[in-house]
């Protein structure tokens, strides 16, 4: 009798645990505000130093534009010679003329310099958008994960339970309960570990933000899959139209044209006019006036000029081979990222529709077989891990395809879907 009242015990606590799982399908409450990423993207696009910094070096760089263009300051000269017989004042003013054209060189020059650091300024805000998904959907994956361990936890729990009850009554072995324990203790690593690397996104993600490292964060929201609206094709003609990064290297060949084209124009003379006039201070009146033009000759072309233009040859074929490395680095990335994206949408569909329903059944089963003894502890074990697994690779899939998103943007240089990040 006392033997069959064991059993029966071992049945319940069996039947819980099964009970226990159903349940932990349910989504938990959550107990922290939601974390939205579109107010993240926000925030980050106002506070980020690193954004801030590449706008204000923007806005240095059109500044310089009026400066380079302008003439050299005047220089204005007065001279007092006096003696016995005569003293008199002189009045001079001197201007310095480049050679026409040089002006507009120099400030196309700068304004390539200035589009240079408007395409590198949307580059970062880009890539600091990129950071801020990539630690975003990790964050939302850990919390997942730590809901899944949690809830497995229960589960071996019980299994222990029953294994031990089991053990007791001579049903089952002393191994089964060792098993379970071995797994409960690897749950609990695993648990830690998750909690400690919580902690270190959160950071990240406050780093981004600008926000203390300790600032309180809320929990992100399950991630809709981004369709992938281009085809490959369609993804590298926008890198080679729209890429920031490689726009940067555009507009750098740009400026080095612009720069040979002026250290070609620095083998002409730059003119120097001055005008004067000599006052008497014994007459309210001129006593004389001049004029002269004098001429900037470059006599020392050879070591100045020429080597001058050289370095300018030299920068221009260094731009173009930037080009070809940056446009080459972005098709990579593009490409590879694309690949990631395809892969991770298609495991998604089979692992959620397919593979955890079916892991689901056959968990259910394997602890139906093993409450009247027709499957042993380690099948149904192995069953629990491999659902947990399951729900683990799904979270992961739904993290993987949207960081490979989130990078395809940050190298096409515009958002999948949804507004822009930047200002034009």
């Amino acid at each position: 009798m006392k033997r069959f009242r064991l059993q029966h015990l071992s049945v319940q606590i069996l039947l819980i645990g099964m009970l226990l799982f159903m349940f932990s399908a349910l989504p938990v409450p959550a107990t922290e505000p939601s974390l939205d990423l579109q107010t993240l993207i926000e925030e980050a696009s106002q506070r980020n130093p690193e954004i801030q910094a590449a706008k204000q070096r923007w806005e240095a760089a059109k500044a310089r534009i009026p400066q380079v263009q302008s003439l050299p300051d005047p220089v204005i000269g007065f001279a007092y010679r006096g003696s016995d017989i005569m003293r008199e004042g002189r009045f001079q003013v001197q201007q310095q003329f480049p050679f026409p054209g040089k002006l507009g060189l120099k400030g196309e020059v700068a304004a390539k310099g200035a589009d240079q650091a408007s395409q590198y300024y949307k580059a970062v805000q880009l890539r600091v958008m990129a950071q801020l998904k990539t630690a975003y959907y990790t964050l939302h994956f850990i919390h997942e994960s730590i809901e899944v361990v949690n809830k497995n936890l229960v589960i071996l729990n019980e299994l222990e339970k029953t294994a031990e009850v089991r053990y007791k009554v001579g049903k089952g072995i002393q191994q089964d309960v060792f098993r379970a324990q071995v797994e409960l203790s690897r749950e609990m690593e695993r648990l830690t570990s998750l909690e400690q690397e919580q902690h270190s996104i959160r950071a990240e993600l406050n780093r981004i933000l600008f926000r203390p490292p300790t600032a309180s964060l809320g929990i992100p929201e399950e991630p809709t899959l981004t369709p992938l609206t281009y085809t490959l094709e369609e993804l590298i003609t926008l890198v080679k139209q729209r890429a920031p990064l490689l726009q940067v290297q555009a507009h750098g060949i740009e400026r080095s044209q612009s720069a040979v084209a002026l250290a070609q124009r620095e083998y002409y003379p730059d003119f120097i006019v001055s005008l004067g006039a000599i006052q008497s201070f014994r007459s309210d009146e001129l006593q004389d006036a001049f004029g002269m033009l004098g001429i900037k000759v470059p006599l020392y072309y050879a070591t100045k000029q020429t080597y001058g233009e050289k370095e300018a040859l030299a920068k221009l074929e260094g731009a173009r081979k930037d080009y070809d490395t940056v446009l080459q680095a972005s098709l990579f990335r593009v490409k590879d990222n694309f690949v990631r994206a395809q892969r991770a949408e298609r495991l998604v569909k089979l692992i959620g529709q397919a593979i955890i329903p079916q892991a689901s059944l056959a968990l259910e089963s394997a602890m139906a077989g093993y409450g009247v003894g027709k499957v042993d502890f380690l099948t149904m074990l192995d069953n629990v891990l491999r659902l947990q697994q399951d729900e683990l690779d799904l979270h992961r899939q739904k993290t993987d395809h949207e960081i490979a998103v989130a990078r395809i943007e940050e190298v096409i240089g515009q958002p999948l879907q949804g507004q822009t990040y930047f200002e034009d």
